[in-house]
């Protein structure tokens, strides 16, 4: 590649979908302290992406040279592979050079979309993550904690709770640095753990105690069907705890050793984070 080529791909910006969630938005902020060209997708933003209107695919697309592909709902949803395929193939119109890819541990739709990346011809990276430690602080369960009982169809299962900063890490070394092509970083966090420890962390990083209590998968998912949740997010919760959920994941990987080097962030400094961001000011 001649000096004009390089400097010209300096100045095209990295596409980072879903700049505004729990793993874009960290993306982009490191992105950008890095002086690096960032262009979010997302739909409040122009231009607008949109994973349900092909329409706006082009436009964001346009002129970049790297995507950070974070899929929504989830790539395990009905109909994942095909908007993956379709925006693959999107990207590869537009002359993307690089591919980065979130995937799910242990979910086989998840690796059908992996596989569509890696076969597109793009250099890619996947990196593939198990349960957010931040959906304890930004997720799903955030209200669970601040009414003092996680209550979930989850019983002694262990999983490796990984942190999103750690996730955002790898993903802007693969989109910045040379040496990550062609990789798959199965990221997991530095210990196994049922719910019930991480309940038993966060209590004690409260200096409160937050409760454990194990549900019945019927129940729990009646639960969110009543509370108002969109279908994906019922369908969503019902497939994570009664497939996801059922021991395949439980054991370590060194996706953040290999990427970054270093130990992965433990849940007790994530939940004693939490605590200083007031996240949980409210916890009974």
């Amino acid at each position: 590649m001649s000096a004009q080529q390089t400097e010209k791909q300096d100045f095209q910006p990295i596409l980072v979908l879903g700049g505004t969630g729990k793993t874009g938005r960290r993306i982009a902020a490191r992105l950008q302290q890095l002086n690096v060209p960032t262009r979010i997708g997302s739909r409040s933003v122009t231009p607008s992406f949109d994973w349900t209107n092909v329409k706006t695919w082009a436009p964001a697309l346009e002129g970049v040279r790297a995507v950070y592909i974070s899929y929504t709902p989830d790539l395990a949803v009905p109909g994942a592979t095909d908007a993956i395929r379709a925006f693959v193939n999107a990207a590869a119109r537009q002359e993307v050079r690089q591919l980065v890819i979130l995937s799910g541990r242990g979910e086989a739709e998840a690796q059908a979309c992996e596989h569509i990346v890696q076969e597109s011809g793009i250099p890619w990276t996947v990196v593939r993550a198990s349960w957010f430690n931040q959906n304890f602080s930004e997720g799903a369960f955030v209200d669970m904690v601040n009414a003092g009982v996680i209550a979930l169809p989850a019983g002694e299962v262990p999983e490796p709770f990984v942190d999103a900063d750690d996730i955002a890490n790898v993903v802007v070394k693969a989109l910045t640095e040379k040496g990550h092509e062609n990789q798959v970083y199965e990221v997991t966090g530095r210990r196994l753990m049922t719910f019930a420890d991480v309940a038993r962390d966060i209590s004690d990083a409260l200096g409160k105690q937050i409760k454990f209590l194990s549900l019945s998968h019927t129940d729990f998912v009646q639960s969110v069907r009543d509370s108002g949740a969109p279908d994906t997010v019922v369908w969503m919760m019902d497939y994570l705890f009664s497939t996801v959920l059922d021991g395949r994941n439980s054991s370590l990987c060194d996706g953040v050793q290999r990427a970054l080097g270093r130990e992965p962030r433990d849940f007790r400094d994530f939940a004693r984070q939490a605590v200083k961001s007031g996240i949980w000011g409210d916890a009974a």
